[in-house]
């Protein structure tokens, strides 16, 4: 099969949880045999072709003008995808929710849009408002897709409250994770706790840093690692900067914020962690938990959302309530004074990662239900 994805996020070129598992599936499916092409609106005023393990790799020039950009992009994609068709016939394009509506009504290709998290989802998590534009835009993409892929029950669940699927085909399946990776062999720092992923209100940063305070009134010698891109506000604004001037300066003496590193720096840095926490308002299915579970590592996440999909409480990890800093608090104390009960939840959370996540089987279910689309 030839397959195209949509997408500005590739760790080749922009970071992010969908550009990662874009990388790691289209890897995948090229090792299969398969063509992979990952096509996407760059930041140059020119095309820019790369290639990955296989997977062409095109950067579009960005838009010209601000206000007509989502024409512009209308025009190049489908310009570009027809290049393609001259070449290599497309089975499948495969968009975020946002996505589908760039592509032609009369595609010979199958539209397939993969829920990682639309407008209408982060806009109830965040509990804002649905902008105009992007809600009629992200509704136009849905009746233009010819199916769907829901990484989690819960995306799949919480987006229908605001979109139909319709009669088109749907189903169910995670994101794929590298289970190849071997631990790195490293010491534990018995005094350091790892969260990773944006610095910003949505990963509950903000009770992440009042249940720490919790845990460093009790033991004072922990520290706690934040690894991540700062998130700016709309005028430019560091959420770091204001995090800073919410709690006083007491608060931040065992906390540190590293910014963002490579994935293998990453690695070290989970497996030598105590634990790892990841309080996330809202996910979709929470790539950074599976990462830290692979890695042996205890991990605390959301009791909301797909954590249950993700975690079999005190079984695999552990769920906490994201908006309350003393259950977090509580959850991390637990992992400091059970050792050896917390080694034993991240020895089981890898298991049930390297069952339930491993790459090629959820990429055999990825080309079947690609395969029973085009059949």
């Amino acid at each position: 099969m030839n397959i195209v994805f949509i997408s500005n996020e590739y760790p080749t070129w922009a970071p992010g949880g969908k550009g990662t598992f874009v990388q790691t599936f289209a890897r995948e499916l090229v090792k299969d045999g398969h063509t992979a092409i990952v096509l996407g609106i760059g930041e140059d005023s020119k095309k820019v072709i790369l290639e990955d393990n296989g997977v062409q790799l095109i950067r579009l020039p960005k838009p010209i003008s601000p206000v007509a950009r989502y024409i512009e992009n209308f025009i190049r994609i489908n310009k570009e995808l027809k290049r393609i068709q001259k070449t290599t016939a497309i089975d499948i394009v495969e968009t975020s929710e946002l996505d589908c509506a760039y592509l032609s009504k009369n595609a010979s290709y199958k539209k397939v849009i993969r829920l990682h998290g639309g407008h209408h989802f982060f806009a109830e998590a965040e509990k804002r408002d649905i902008d105009p534009i992007k809600g009629k835009r992200e509704k136009k993409s849905f009746k233009n897709a010819d199916a769907f892929i829901a990484v989690s029950n819960y995306v799949k669940t919480h987006t229908e409250k605001y979109i139909t699927y319709g009669t088109k085909p749907l189903k169910i399946i995670n994101n794929p994770i590298d289970t190849a990776l071997t631990i790195p062999d490293v010491s534990v720092t018995e005094n350091r706790v790892l969260f990773a992923g944006t610095i910003c209100e949505k990963k509950g940063v903000f009770e992440l840093v009042e249940a720490f305070q919790l845990v460093k009134d009790k033991y004072p010698k922990m520290h706690l690692d934040l690894y991540g891109r700062d998130w700016l506000y709309p005028n430019g604004d560091s959420f770091i900067d204001a995090l800073k001037k919410k709690y006083s300066a007491s608060y931040f003496e065992n906390v540190h914020f590293h910014g963002a590193i490579s994935r293998t720096e990453l690695n070290i840095k989970y497996a030598s962690a105590l634990f790892c926490i990841f309080p996330s308002h809202m996910e979709t299915q929470g790539l950074v938990t599976l990462e830290a579970m692979l890695l042996e590592k205890p991990v605390v996440f959301s009791q909301y959302g797909p954590g249950p999909e993700t975690i079999q409480h005190m079984h695999t990890g552990l769920l906490c309530d994201v908006y309350d800093p003393v259950d977090i608090a509580e959850k991390m104390l637990w992992c400091i004074e059970n050792k050896k009960a917390a080694n034993s939840l991240g020895k089981k959370g890898r298991q049930q990662v390297m069952q339930k996540f491993e790459k090629h089987k959820i990429v055999e279910e990825n080309t079947a239900f690609y395969k029973s689309l085009i059949n």
